[in-house]
């Protein structure tokens, strides 16, 4: 879709025109779901976030500078519907507050693609604390710090589940059927200084793990 042609879909639903409102959804439905799959649970709960966040999106869209990238935009809605849609259970779920969180220990990563549906399914399979703080620093990239005050958690708390995030999904990665997951290739004596990149919600045909498993 170009440029002009989304703003003219913007201009529409500002003036609540449900054809534009109905084109926007559908041109936007695949990246939406793919933010909200991420930090839900299941597929139906993904979907009530984001309905949720289109919601959010229509009634806001006046305040849409043109000059800046709407997908930007638009995904940080879904981020920040996501995460008040789990705020309450995950104020609970944060019960561990630990200053420096140990390190995995040198062993068996994966470094090559792995499907996105295997992932996601793994990533899902998080108790939503660890989900959540694996989300916003492995896939947005925000800081413990930034995460601690989003979440209001501890810093400490924020690197813990990080940790243990981390932790839960190698182990699901090396127990995986290597008949579905044909693509993993296990490696030893990696550098674990580098960063995990997991998820990229936009190419939903393909997911890199870099070297590494820990900041």
């Amino acid at each position: 879709m170009g440029e002009e042609e989304l703003h003219q879909l913007i201009r529409g639903c500002i003036k609540q025109d449900r054809k534009c409102q109905k084109m926007l959804y559908k041109a936007f439905y695949g990246f939406s779901m793919g933010i909200c799959l991420r930090y839900a649970g299941n597929r139906d709960e993904a979907a009530e976030v984001m309905n949720q966040g289109f919601f959010k999106v229509f009634t806001h869209l006046e305040s849409f500078d043109m000059a800046r990238p709407f997908k930007a935009w638009l995904g940080k809605i879904m981020m920040n519907v996501s995460i008040d849609f789990y705020r309450a259970s995950l104020k609970m779920a944060y019960t561990e507050d630990l200053d420096n969180a140990e390190h995995i220990s040198d062993g068996d990563v994966v470094d090559k693609n792995l499907n996105y549906n295997d992932l996601l399914t793994m990533v899902q399979q998080l108790p939503q604390a660890y989900r959540t703080v694996f989300n916003l620093f492995a896939i947005e990239g925000y800081s413990h710090e930034e995460i601690s005050s989003m979440l209001n958690i501890n810093v400490g708390t924020s690197k813990s589940n990080l940790h243990k995030a981390r932790q839960k999904l190698k182990r699901m990665i090396m127990e995986a059927d290597p008949a579905v997951n044909r693509s993993i290739n296990y490696n030893r004596g990696i550098d674990y200084n580098t960063s995990i990149v997991a998820i990229n919600a936009i190419n939903m045909n393909g997911v890199s793990l870099n070297k590494g498993i820990r900041e």
